[in-house]
């Protein structure tokens, strides 16, 4: 299966070659509301808007300007972007060329993690050069401790216990006892897509799931997915910024909706003990999902 899944992802890399042009295939798509777990709803407590997608700028596609102008909608607090934020490499001239004129706008905003296309170039230098920031750190918005994580195994150190990243992690959340928790990687614990599911990040959501954590962001399979909690918590995979869409090829367990022909962000409004999501479509689809649900 691993090999049937690496076969097809390096065709399609081939075929779609940064096209905005989005595959053929079969979908599934529903509109979902999750109530909350106790008797709050998402309406007796203003949230910070925060907005997510990851895989998004390649010189050939305009889809990435689309997704831009999704987020410019939303008046986000804050961006987050899940890695495979530049491509082919990130190398920091195209940052500067391509990302920077569409979502670059939201810089000050955005709060990034590298890719696996971040680190073609030695050490991700490109992306280091134009974020500034380092391999793995947390911020707070609103109520919520937001943790950034580095899913580059091979090249930061490793995941695994006793890491570097492992031992950061365990001592901020440890600082950090926060309500509500939300953390983002680039490569998804959990996928239906072509690259699938990846249980070399168990251990890191083990660590999370134990400190009670609420919500993980992924990308780089390039579709929308959203997952029953595991151990607590909510995987969404929104690796729809704007490069390409790929197939669902195998509908993981615990899979709730799934979509695989429409860019676009994930919305979310924190609130102080719960948040809402709302995936927002490119103009160009009806699909929606949307839901709320409390922290634990």
């Amino acid at each position: 299966m691993v090999k049937w899944r690496v076969a097809l992802v390096a065709a399609l890399v081939v075929l779609s070659a940064c096209s905005s042009e989005k595959p053929s295939t079969q979908q599934t798509t529903q509109k979902a509301t999750q109530k909350p777990t106790t008797g709050t709803t998402s309406g007796e407590s203003a949230g910070v808007t925060v907005v997510a997608a990851g895989d998004i700028a390649c010189p050939q596609s305009l889809a990435c300007t689309d997704t831009s102008a999704l987020v410019e909608a939303q008046h986000p607090t804050a961006v987050l972007a899940l890695g495979d934020i530049q491509y082919e490499r990130g190398e920091l001239q195209d940052f500067l060329a391509v990302y920077d004129k569409s979502w670059g706008r939201f810089k000050k905003i955005t709060h990034p993690t590298p890719g696996n296309h971040e680190y073609s170039t030695t050490g991700a230098g490109g992306y280091f050069a134009y974020w500034k920031v380092k391999p793995w750190y947390s911020i707070d918005v609103g109520a919520w401790h937001i943790i950034s994580l580095n899913s580059n195994c091979r090249s930061i150190g490793g995941c695994g216990p006793g890491s570097p990243m492992e031992r950061w992690l365990r001592a901020d959340l440890a600082a950090h006892p926060a309500k509500c928790t939300l953390a983002f990687w680039h490569h998804p614990r959990w996928s239906s897509g072509l690259h699938g599911s990846d249980a070399g990040y168990d251990h890191l959501w083990s660590v999370l799931a134990d400190s009670a954590a609420d919500v993980v962001l992924s990308g780089h399979d390039h579709h929308y997915e959203r997952f029953a909690p595991d151990r607590g918590i909510r995987q969404f995979v929104a690796g729809t910024g704007g490069r390409s869409l790929y197939p669902v090829v195998n509908r993981e367990q615990g899979s709730e909706v799934v979509n695989d022909s429409a860019y676009g962000v994930l919305d979310l409004t924190l609130r102080p003990s719960g948040y809402d999501w709302e995936f927002v479509p490119a103009a160009a689809s009806k699909f929606r999902d949307s839901g709320h649900t409390e922290c634990r």
